[in-house]
């Protein structure tokens, strides 16, 4: 009887040692890194516990202007896939990415999207707009820009959805169940996300106008029927004059809220704000709990607008 049972053990943990190794893969999660804060929900909620997301530019920080640490380097050399989106510090920081670690799989997650220029608003001298050829010109004037917040339009993070699964698949082809499964309940949460959204604004009307710090809304407002109007431009604090029309703007649109960003000065919004009665309102475009941030978002701006 002894000799049996000790056959059984000596079979179950040559059994276990045969399919330990596998669980043991799983532990050892696929190292990614993105560039901004909203990525990692989207990343996270298609690999789930088989992938390790790092954040190149920490909260708090600005995505135009990021320069990444020593350290940051030292990880990213480690990393087998590395999601961009687009926002300016990549412009120059992505080749010294690749450079750090050659091996690592580059994603553009903006692929398929096509990016707007940054709509300019009234910032002219008394009431004069900027005008037309000011707005619509060659990537390399200013008017040319274009507007890299993708990730605030949850049907452009559908697209993006679909290049973070095509990568994870590619890099990791073992779970591929894992990661399609986990992509189709973050398409639903999406669309339902979408829809609760639409819900808020509904008999709204078309064209209704908010106003924000910095233009991180663009996409948000088409995909909902709004407009925003920003009162920094290209990075550059409104000059008195710009200051005087948006006041003006922002009494004939009869406008009483300024959206801010944590990253941005709130001193030309709060004299805006107080010279129209209103007030200065948060606004994290970089939130990490993307879908309740703008279910939040939302909820504030349909408030502003009544």
């Amino acid at each position: 009887f002894m000799r049996c049972l000790c056959l059984k053990i000596g079979l179950s943990l040559v059994f276990l040692g045969m399919v330990w190794p596998t669980f043991g893969n799983v532990a050892e999660s696929v190292p990614v890194f993105v560039s901004i804060v909203p990525q990692r929900y989207f990343v996270e909620k298609i690999g789930g516990e088989l992938v390790k997301v790092s954040v190149l530019v920490k909260p708090g920080a600005s995505p135009t202007t990021y320069e990444p640490k020593p350290n940051q380097m030292v990880t990213l050399s480690k990393a087998n896939i590395y999601y961009a989106i687009g926002v300016p510090f990549e412009k120059v920081w992505l080749k010294k990415i690749r450079a750090a670690n050659p091996k690592m799989l580059l994603v553009h997650t903006e692929k398929g999207i096509e990016k707007r220029p940054v709509k300019a608003h009234h910032h002219g001298e008394g009431n004069q707009k900027i005008p037309e050829k000011r707005r619509q010109g060659p990537a390399d004037e200013h008017q040319g820009i274009k507007d890299p917040h993708i990730w605030l339009s949850p049907p452009l993070v559908k697209v993006q959805a679909q290049n973070i699964l095509d990568a994870l698949l590619l890099v990791d082809p073992r779970h591929r169940a894992v990661y399609e499964t986990n992509y189709r309940k973050f398409i639903v949460e999406l669309d339902a996300l979408d829809t609760h959204i639409r819900g808020i604004f509904a008999g709204k009307g078309e064209g209704v106008a908010f106003m924000v710090f910095h233009p991180a809304w663009g996409y948000f407002a088409r995909t909902y029927g709004l407009e925003q109007i920003a009162v920094e431009m290209e990075g550059k604090e409104p000059k008195p004059a710009d200051l005087k029309h948006l006041i003006h703007h922002a009494r004939e649109r009869g406008i009483k809220v300024i959206f801010v960003q944590p990253e941005f000065s709130t001193k030309s919004a709060e004299a805006i704000a107080k010279a129209i009665g209103g007030k200065v309102v948060p606004a994290n475009p970089l939130a990490l709990d993307w879908a309740n941030n703008l279910k939040e978002i939302a909820s504030k701006l349909k408030a502003a607008l009544k």
